[in-house]
């Protein structure tokens, strides 16, 4: 592998910090619109009204931010392949840095027999998740109960109703350690909120239940919120169950919205 870049590392670094910036700027007038247009949505009908093909400009400036971003990400991933030693065969999803990583590993319940109406309504057109992140209910082999993890939908059958999903990042802890696949009834699959369009997604209140996938992994676990966002974009502050320090508290941690969904209808408490 060649030698690190690190004039590239850095400025690939930059690039994503201004790429996002501006994806902020572009939401909130996305937002900003939205409102407009849901307050008074008779004003598309007035004559030398643009509003929709601002909204359509915005949307297009968006979508371009967003593959802007994965382009320089990878970009970015290349270069520190070159300066970070390679870790076990598609890396450690379960990964805690520090003292997390003495912590037992938490798993959610089983017995999630249907998602929650919201959740419903984003499967409606199931398709559309294709090379989607999701969170996904699975079942392990000799597992006692089901995990939630972060998957990438490869396919879905609409004969069989069935998503065909992949694990990107398995845990060193699994035997292979190398990406696998599975095949996933609909009640097991939660869409993530748009990163890009936070408008639709779900605000959670203080001391609502959540799934989120907890930091420095692509596992989710059943959580708390602990402080709600005060914009769209914002981040979550949670407290995740069996999480306790040594003193027995919970820690409080930040988790980005597009990475929170409700805990499904039947979740055992």
């Amino acid at each position: 592998m060649s030698s690190p870049d690190f004039a590239a590392i850095l400025d690939a670094s930059k690039e994503l910090d201004r790429l996002r910036k501006v994806q902020e700027d572009v939401l909130l007038d996305i937002n900003k619109m939205h409102k407009k247009l849901q307050s008074n949505p008779e004003v598309v009908e007035k004559p030398g009204d643009n509003s929709l093909l601002k909204l359509r400009s915005l949307y297009t400036q968006a979508k371009d931010l967003s593959e802007n971003e994965i382009s320089v990400s990878n970009e970015l991933l290349s270069q520190l392949d070159a300066l970070i030693p390679s870790g076990p065969p598609g890396q450690q999803r379960r990964r805690i840095e520090g003292n997390e990583q003495k912590k037992k590993r938490m798993k959610a319940d089983s017995d999630i027999s249907r998602l929650s109406p919201s959740m419903r309504n984003h499967l409606d057109s199931p398709a559309s998740l294709k090379g989607e992140q999701v969170a996904a209910r699975v079942t392990e082999e000799n597992a006692e109960k089901d995990e939630w993890f972060v998957v990438k939908v490869i396919h879905f059958d609409r004969e069989t109703r069935e998503f065909e999903v992949l694990d990107e990042e398995p845990g060193d802890d699994e035997e292979g350690g190398g990406q696998r696949k599975y095949k996933l009834p609909m009640s097991h699959i939660i869409p993530f909120p748009k990163r890009t369009d936070p408008t639709g997604d779900q605000d959670f209140p203080p001391r609502k239940q959540v799934l989120a996938v907890y930091p420095g992994t692509t596992a989710l676990y059943k959580a708390t919120v602990v402080q709600p966002r005060k914009r769209k974009t914002d981040d979550y502050v949670l407290e995740f169950d069996d999480d306790e320090e040594e003193d027995g508290s919970l820690p409080r941690r930040v988790v980005p919205f597009h990475k929170v969904v409700g805990l499904p209808e039947g979740h055992r408490q």
